[in-house]
């Protein structure tokens, strides 16, 4: 058997691997995001003289409380936007018959046989199922102990897997490139070195894009006087890493929330003109600091990426789509220039 036989063969057996084992990766993935993340922090303490073992509890610490910090400041507002949401879903339907659907269908003909009294049963109709499947499951999980120690466990799991990572991420490092083969250690260096790049600017560059862009959402849509800033502005944020996604879902979630809030369009322009001061940092300033042209992937492949990782392997595919698309686009390069650099390409 061949060397590029044996490649395929531990290709396929890792990907079937993946599949099988997707249900319990995520906090194994969300863990390892940390450590990498975490150790460039580690050595640079390391370079002061620190023990790798106090380094490692500091990063560790600021880490989990930067986290805490977060989490216990939006849950509340998101908790709330979400409760005033839910309250205004009654007021939705009515203004959605009344005047949003009349509107409509005056100006398309193909929307003028739309049963107008089927359609506001068929919505209460699914919003009553919805409500009684998530008292069902609000119910189910309140007594079922099995669940609730099943979500305590990878709550208290990140944590502990991350420590033992950034503890030993150097030595891991290490074992990775002593796998290769010594005639290959000099290629294997410079491969490993363009993935770090690779990867450092997607995840560290790619994660203060998606912050820095929800924070101008929110202080935009704020200033516009849109109810539901908070929410938007985070699911717009958090879809940003696929190009164009987050600017479409925010600019159909928040002219939908103002013509709703106003009852008419004038709103519209202060909304599109906010996520176009978005869109302009993000392409002139943001994204180009930040992240750079390291990583190199075409926005339809990286759409492509996410929508292929979702499909074979659910949300731990999309986890791990542009990662691992990102690595693939290195050794792509590199058989690339190995193929121009050839007598194949070459020869006259």
């Amino acid at each position: 058997m061949n060397n590029s036989n044996k490649y395929v063969i531990i290709f396929i057996l890792s990907a079937g691997l993946v599949y099988l084992l997707s249900p319990i990766l995520t906090p194994f993935l969300v863990a390892a995001l940390l450590a990498y993340l975490g150790n460039p922090l580690v050595l640079r303490l390391e370079r002061f003289k620190w023990p790798r073992s106090i380094a490692v509890s500091v990063v560790f610490a600021v880490i989990f409380l930067l986290l805490s910090m977060t989490f216990f400041v939006l849950l509340p507002l998101v908790e709330q936007q979400l409760s005033a949401l839910i309250e205004k879903v009654p007021t939705i339907i009515a203004w959605a018959k009344q005047t949003a659907l009349p509107w409509l269908q005056a100006r398309f003909t193909v929307l003028a046989q739309i049963n107008v009294e089927q359609l506001q049963l068929a919505l209460q109709d699914n919003l009553a199922g919805a409500g009684s499947m998530a008292a069902g499951l609000i119910a189910s999980i309140s007594s079922s102990g099995v669940a609730f120690l099943s979500g305590l466990a990878t709550i208290i799991l990140i944590p502990v897997v991350t420590f033992y990572l950034l503890r030993d991420w150097s030595a891991l490092i290490h074992n990775i490139r002593q796998i290769f083969p010594r005639r290959l250690e000099e290629k294997a260096n410079d491969l490993t070195q363009q993935v770090d790049t690779v990867l450092a600017a997607f995840f560290k560059g790619q994660l203060i894009v998606m912050t820095c862009l929800t924070v101008v959402y929110y202080a935009g849509l704020s200033m516009v006087g849109l109810e539901f800033a908070l929410l938007i502005s985070l699911i717009a944020g958090l879809v940003s890493f696929v190009p164009y996604l987050g600017l479409i879902i925010g600019i159909i979630l928040a002219c939908l929330a103002s013509i709703f809030q106003l009852h008419d369009g004038s709103g519209l322009l202060a909304i599109l003109l906010v996520f176009a001061v978005a869109q302009v940092l993000e392409s002139v300033v943001l994204t180009p600091v930040l992240v750079g042209d390291k990583i190199g992937l075409h926005p339809v492949a990286v759409i492509f990426a996410v929508m292929a990782g979702g499909q074979l392997f659910g949300f731990t595919g999309v986890l791990l789509a542009l990662p691992v698309a990102a690595v693939l686009l290195v050794f792509v390069r590199d058989l690339d220039n190995q193929y121009k650099k050839s007598e194949l390409y070459n020869a006259e």
